[in-house]
Order: structure tokens, then sequence, then C-alpha cells
């Protein structure tokens, strides 16, 4: 599906972009807003023809979260059992945007709250304008701090320490700061965001689209298993891209002078 009801969706130049488009609520997500993020992440699971994702927020902001009246009001009415399954639905959204092959890009201006943060977190890179923040909420409207997997994520990006200060105190993260944890892979000023991602874009779209998934896989699989286990499994992902025809593509480039035209094969 190339239309999307409850946010805007764009694919140009194997290129796929959501863009949070409820700039009066600060981009605040709804249970919609959720559905459609997990079916349309899980879609491009199967599309080759998509080399990128690239997330971002109309306005002033790039997601506040969840939206207090169209969320919050409705949960508090809710039973154990639809809250559970509420939940899976918001952790399935992040699950799949680490999962996805495709690399996932956050352009992230204005503020990146609760929900909107573990977003942007879960992303591969995150560009921040300088008005960029981060606020981890949860414990603020007494929930706890970990929420759609963020406290496996965010220690492995910024540490355990500063991970566990943002998450149990939901204090601001400037972008300097943000830049300075790890958080940020690169901070801009506002009016050059989206010549960064731009950049960030045509870099990622040079290099071997199966070479990426891999090495985004291979990330996700280190962080839970053993060094050695670890090595066995890269060698034998290795040993997979080493036979597969975009390496040999890369030989023909190098040796003819030209620039390897990779197809993800």
């Amino acid at each position: 599906m190339n239309s999307w009801k409850h946010f805007d969706y764009d694919e140009r130049d194997a290129v796929a972009t959501i863009t949070f488009a409820r700039p009066e609520r600060l981009n605040a997500l709804t249970f919609e807003v959720y559905a459609d993020i997990r079916d349309l992440t899980d879609s491009l699971r199967r599309r080759e023809d998509i080399r990128l994702l690239v997330l971002r927020g109309q306005g002033r902001g790039f997601c506040s979260g969840g939206d207090v009246d169209e969320i919050i009001a409705e949960l508090i009415k809710r039973g154990t059992r639809d809250v559970y399954e509420f939940a899976r639905m918001t952790g399935a959204c992040v699950r799949n945007l680490r999962e996805i092959p495709q690399p996932v890009i956050a352009a992230v201006n204005g503020i990146a709250a609760g929900a909107g943060a573990v977003l942007a977190t879960a992303a591969d890179i995150r560009v921040l304008a300088e008005s960029a923040s981060f606020r981890f909420l949860f414990t603020s409207v007494g929930l706890s701090g970990g929420d759609m997997g963020v406290c496996w994520l965010l220690p492995r990006i910024v540490g355990l320490g500063r991970a566990t200060e943002a998450l149990m105190l939901g204090g601001r993260i400037t972008s300097p700061e943000a830049l300075a944890w790890g958080l940020a892979s690169k901070v801009v000023a506002d009016d050059q965001l989206d010549a960064a991602v731009s950049e960030y874009v045509d870099r990622l779209k040079e290099l071997a689209p199966w070479g990426l998934a891999m090495t985004k896989e291979m990330l996700n699989h280190a962080a839970s298993s053993d060094y050695s286990s670890a090595i066995e499994m890269e060698a034998f992902t290795q040993t997979l891209l080493m036979t597969a025809e975009d390496f040999r593509e890369f030989h023909a480039g190098f040796t003819g002078k030209r620039k390897p035209e990779f197809r993800g094969r």
C-alpha cells in the first residue's frame, strides 16, 4: 500500500518517507497512527524496491508521544487484556523498525517525547536539528521508563548510566547533549536538516542493500549473543555475501574503473 490515512507517506527514488502530520498536536500519536506504522513497516520487509526509510515530523516537533486525549484518556477505561494488546502493538512498531532490512533515518526537529523519543531511538541514524530535544516521559505519567523495548535499546546507544537517568527522570536531553551521548548521529542548523538527511540518504543508496541489511541484522544479534557466537555468525554472513552478486559487482566495478551497480543480490 502506498496510501496511509494517519500520516503522510511518500515513496520516491527508492526512499520511503513517513511524516507525522498532526502539527497542531505536535504530531501526537493515536491508536490509528500506531497501527499504520506497524503495518507499513511490516510491509517494507518484502519491498526490495525500497532502499531506505525516513521518519520526520511536520511543524514544530518530531513527535510528542501518545495523545493525552485520544490514547491516555481511552486506555484508563480499558481492561488489562485490551491494554496489553495496545502495548504489544506499540512494541511491534519498534521491533519492525529494528528488523526491516532497510536503514532507517530519523530527522528530528523540535521535541521527540515519550513514544516519539523511542521511535527516533529505534532508527539506525538520527539527524537532529539544533532545536531538537528528547524526553522519555514515561515515569512522569505514572508508568515504567521501560516502554516499547527502550530499556534494551537506549543503554546500548548511550550506556547504562545515562540511560538510567534519562528513563528514570525523564528530563530534557538537548541536541548537544544527544550528540555527546551518541544519541544523535549529527546535529545541524534547523534550516539544514533536510540537506543533512539527504546527504545520508545519498551515501546509503550507493552501498550494497543486502550488505546494509545484514549489517543491521548482525548488530541486532550481537547485542544479545556472546562473543564467540557473534564471530561465528559473522563468518556465516560474510560467506553468504562473498558468494553473492553484489560482491562480484564490486570487483567488476573496481577493475573496470567504474562505480558498482549494487542490486541486493
